[in-house]
Parts: structure tokens; sequence; C-alpha cells
């Protein structure tokens, strides 16, 4: 008793964040009710006709909800790749820098674009990549030619990949780094004692070093698979591009809210968190069979 009379006041600390994670976060999910109702927003979920799995295989029957599936699959195992090669190589290279202040530096310049959101970010993006921007006027002086990056259902995936790299491998390379500093020094030494070079060192000593979070990262990013980002995308794309940029999330926004389809996006919105819960069970496990993480 006299335990409990001791940690109360950190449990009532708990209280705000725990209610606001209800209001927020569990309260919302009762509306997926509506996946299995013909919702009509004036009867409101009490009133309107229940209709099971309809809408649940009208999804299955539009092409464009197949579409948005492959394209945010796509576009999120592509972030999640180049997310964990480029954050790799620049930690690598940035760790050969031997003057301190030019490694700050460089830290400080490429961690700024995370603080950063994407309204600020694409309106700087658009304003460059349009007909008359900077990246247009320097291909435009070598080609002749103009190329709409955001209008072109080539390019525009390439630009969502490219860009979420250059916002986050700054910050990203930060968990990189810090599993470089957990490497022994005295392999190193060894090293240097039998002649080996900067590449040798690398690929001997620092990769197999830092390969148990490469890999932890690697595992835990499976659970994300589905979150191409809705944010970026929302403000970069518009109706040429819903063909290659179209995702599970701004399909959800244009079919709820748009198009009042409330029971269908419902449903992809249910399908979609369904699908993600899985995969979240499934990188834990991996991770914990292949980096021995675990949370509890």
């Amino acid at each position: 008793m006299q335990y409990k009379g001791v940690t109360i006041h950190y449990h009532l600390m708990l209280l705000p964040g725990m209610i606001i994670l209800f209001i927020y976060n569990l309260l919302p999910i009762s509306g997926n009710i509506m996946a299995f109702q013909d919702y009509i927003p004036a009867k409101g979920i009490s009133g309107s006709e229940w209709i099971g799995f309809e809408n649940f295989t009208y999804m299955f029957e539009l092409e464009s909800s197949r579409r948005v599936f492959f394209n945010t699959i796509f576009i999120a195992s592509m972030k999640i790749i180049m997310n964990i090669i480029v954050p790799v190589t620049f930690a690598l290279l940035l760790n050969e820098v031997i003057f301190m202040k030019i490694k700050r530096s460089i830290q400080t310049i490429v961690y700024l674009p995370h603080f950063l959101s994407w309204v600020v970010l694409a309106g700087v993006l658009i304003d460059m990549l349009s007909g008359n921007g900077l990246i247009n006027k320097v291909i435009s002086f070598f080609t002749g030619e103009t190329m709409f990056f955001l209008a072109s259902n080539t390019w525009f995936p390439v630009v969502i990949v490219l860009s979420d790299v250059w916002k986050e491998f700054g910050f990203n390379a930060i968990i990189i780094l810090a599993a470089l500093t957990a490497i022994n020094p005295a392999l190193y030494e060894a090293a240097d004692i039998d002649g080996a070079s900067r590449l040798r060192k690398i690929w001997h000593i620092t990769l197999p070093g830092i390969a148990p979070t490469i890999v932890l990262l690697s595992t835990l990013s499976i659970g994300q698979i589905l979150n191409a980002g809705f944010d970026q995308i929302f403000n970069l794309y518009n109706p040429l591009v819903y063909e290659s940029g179209d995702i599970i999330d701004t399909y959800v926004y244009r079919t709820g809210l748009i198009n009042a389809q409330f029971g269908l996006a419902t449903a992809v919105g249910m399908m979609k968190a369904v699908i993600g819960f899985v995969l979240i069970i499934l990188s834990y496990r991996l991770a914990y069979r292949y980096a021995n993480y675990r949370i509890f």
C-alpha cells in the first residue's frame, strides 16, 4: 500500500497523455463501423443501412483502388531502400572526414531539411521543378528541352523518392554514425599495422560493425511499407499524375472528403490498417530474430 502511495503521482502524470491518446487515436477507431454501412451523414452511424462487406467487394473491383495499393507499395518500398542505402553511404563517407569542424558543418547542413514541413519544401520543389525553374533552365541550356517533372507519370515517383531521401538522409545517418562509434578502435589500429587501405577497413571492419543496425532498420521499416507519405504527395501531386502518384492516404482523402463515399474510403483505410498491423508484427519478429531487437 505504501508503494502505491509513493508512485500514484507518476500515474497521474500519465493521465493527460492517456486522455489525448484515447480521444485522438482510440476513439476514432469506432468510426470503422462505416466500412460495413451505406453511410449517410444525415442518418448517422445508428441510422445508416448495414451492407456487410459490400464496400470491401466494391473496393477490390475498382481499378483505381488496385492502382493506389500498387503505387503505395512501390513508392514506400523505393523510399525504404533508398533511405537505407543513402544514409549508410553518407555516414561512411562522413566518418572518413578527419577535420571535426568540417564534419560538424556538413552534419548541420544535411540535418536542416528534416525540420522543415512538406508545405515549405513542396513550395521550394515546385518552384525549382517548374517549366521556368532552376532545374529546367539547366536542362534547357544543355538540351534545349524542358521536362515537366511534376506532370509526368514517369518522373513523378522519382521526384517523390529522391525528395524524401534529400529531406531525411541527414537525420537517418545519425543512427549509423552512432553505430560507428561503437566499433572497437583497436580493430582499425590492427588493420593499420597490417597495412590495410581505407577501403579494406570499411569493407572488413566498418560494414560488419554496423551490419546489425542496418538489418534492424531494414526489418523495422517493413511495418511502414504502406505509409508512402501523405503530406509530401498531397502537396506535390495533381490530377495529371494520379496514375503513378495516388497512394492509399490521398485516395481515402479524395474518396471520403471530396467525393463523399465515406463507406468506401473507410474500407480502404481499414484494409491499410489491417495489412499494416500484420507487417508491423512480421517486422518485429524479423528484427528480434536477425538483430536481437525487442521492446519487451
